[in-house]
């Protein structure tokens, strides 16, 4: 690697996350350990890592909770490590924002290539054209203020509702996969399934249709999503 990115590894079983920083730091990057889940968030908002791995059975503040509240602040990528196979549709469909998921006991290359992959990935998502504000009928979207107007009211939206409704705005009648919804929405380029970005565009118009009667999302079934 030419610079090195800097991974936090979560992991109460101090051996599994020497082994881990031992690999990583092997294949060029920098790594910080944490044990305990009380220590995480603070060291997230002040030291800003590249890539957390994050342990869903944690002491004082499990994974899942620690995964939903990083997402309120930060893009950061996270690849969670779990033992509980009943987990795996939680992280991956609910919400929680987990970019992917390894299961123990699983090897620690398999673990430094999965950060790689997503790393890289992150670099080359694409980007859609870049206006601070866009209009649409009765919806009017500020990037700037993070700011969405129906109707002249306020909506609050997520910050992934928000990329959707900007990327369809963004070309109007234009037809957006579910794949490039996903790379647009989510800046740190996390792999989540169909029925995530479906979950998310049903409270979108949920919002949005709350305060009009026109429904200006549409659905182009096994296709994607337009704005009509």
């Amino acid at each position: 690697m030419s610079s090195k990115a800097r991974v936090l590894i979560v992991e109460d079983e101090i051996k599994i996350a020497q082994l881990l920083s031992d690999f990583l730091q092997a294949d060029g990057y920098a790594t910080d350990m944490l044990h305990d889940g009380a220590q995480v968030i603070e060291h997230v908002k002040s030291e800003a890592p590249d890539f957390i791995l994050l342990d869903v059975m944690l002491p004082n503040k499990d994974g899942l909770s620690l995964c939903k509240e990083i997402r309120q602040f930060s893009e950061v990528p996270i690849l969670m490590l779990t033992a509980r196979v009943d987990e795996i549709d939680r992280l991956m469909g609910l919400g929680f924002g987990a970019d992917d998921y390894v299961c123990k006991p699983f090897s620690a290359r398999e673990v430094v290539a999965r950060v790689h992959a997503i790393l890289k990935r992150v670099k080359q998502v694409p980007k859609v054209q870049d206006e601070s504000v866009l209009d649409y009928k009765n919806v009017s979207l500020d990037e700037n203020k993070f700011l969405c107007l129906v109707s002249g009211q306020k909506v609050e939206l997520t910050p992934v509702e928000f990329n959707l409704l900007r990327t369809l705005m963004s070309r109007p009648g234009q037809v957006f996969s579910r794949a490039v919804l996903m790379d647009n929405s989510y800046k740190d380029a996390r792999i989540v399934s169909n029925r995530t970005i479906d979950s998310h565009m049903k409270n979108l118009r949920g919002k949005i249709n709350a305060h009009q009667e026109n429904d200006i999302i549409h659905t182009i079934y096994g296709v994607g999503y337009k704005l009509e």
